[in-house]
């Protein structure tokens, strides 16, 4: 009897579910956001949000744990490297689901599934909303109405004008130092490289002058989100960047794991 089996199996048998929605997770992984039918929408998000929860601990072991279950080796790179940078303070409900107009010709409910934290349209709207009045208004009301639209209006002009000095600023210190893109080394995602710029390590020099001990207390300062950060291998990536050995440093780098050395084990996976 079925007494309390909940699992939608999607009309396939356990292999061919596991091996779709393992196909499924792999695409929202690279793509950030897929159209599916609702019911596969809602069953991807319980298989890869527990996914995503594990690569904010970022060790061999849950890399080897998340790649049995996705088995593409790129998709466990942008997982671990970039997505879990993007969501190490959100506590869960990574995902958002979205219904769309139902299928042409078996009518069936179809659905958007995304990463909650990339999507730009949300938050583009929310930036962009005003303050609704009523048409008619006569008099005082009316004059009274026009006043807080316009100090709304000013409000928002002026807060829209401070993010734009404050990237013109940051725009400025980093051609003052001449900074380079550290994001080259391995293991190094944006957040990361933010971290090291408002430390003043701004540079391949500068990075390659501190050792890995080094390197890993100013990302403890930054926030425990960098914790996982292994900066064993980073000051001799940056020492071949600063050498113009790129040629070098890319065959190095397929070599490593996540910016770490990789064990046997690892290479031979």
């Amino acid at each position: 009897m079925r007494h309390g089996k909940k699992i939608n199996h999607l009309g396939r048998t356990d292999s061919h579910r596991k091996a779709l929605l393992s196909n499924m997770a792999v695409s929202l992984i690279k793509h950030k956001r897929i159209t599916t039918t609702l019911a596969k929408a809602r069953a991807l998000r319980s298989y890869v949000e527990p996914l995503i929860t594990k690569s904010k601990n970022d060790t061999t072991h849950s890399r080897r744990t998340v790649f049995s279950y996705v088995k593409d080796k790129e998709a466990v790179t942008i997982l671990f490297r970039e997505i879990s940078e993007k969501v190490a303070n959100r506590p869960g409900g990574y995902t958002r689901i979205v219904k769309l107009a139902n299928r042409a010709g078996d009518n069936a409910e179809v659905a958007l599934i995304e990463l909650v934290d990339y999507n730009e349209i949300y938050a583009k709207g929310e930036a962009k909303v005003e303050k609704k009045t009523t048409r008619r208004r006569s008099g005082k009301k009316k004059t009274e109405a026009i006043a807080v639209e316009a100090t709304d209006k000013v409000e928002a002009d002026k807060v829209e004008t401070d993010k734009v000095e404050t990237k013109a600023k940051a725009s400025g210190t980093k051609k003052a130092a001449k900074g380079d893109d550290l994001t080259i080394i391995e293991g190094v995602g944006p957040k990361i490289a933010e971290v090291f710029v408002a430390a003043g390590v701004v540079s391949f020099s500068d990075v390659a002058a501190k050792t890995a001990e080094e390197l890993k207390a100013i990302l403890s300062e930054a926030g425990d989100q960098f914790n996982t950060a292994v900066t064993d291998t980073w000051p001799e990536q940056a020492k071949l960047a600063a050498d113009g050995k790129l040629d070098e440093l890319k065959k190095w780098q397929d070599e490593l794991d996540g910016g770490k050395e990789a064990d046997e084990e690892t290479k031979e996976d």
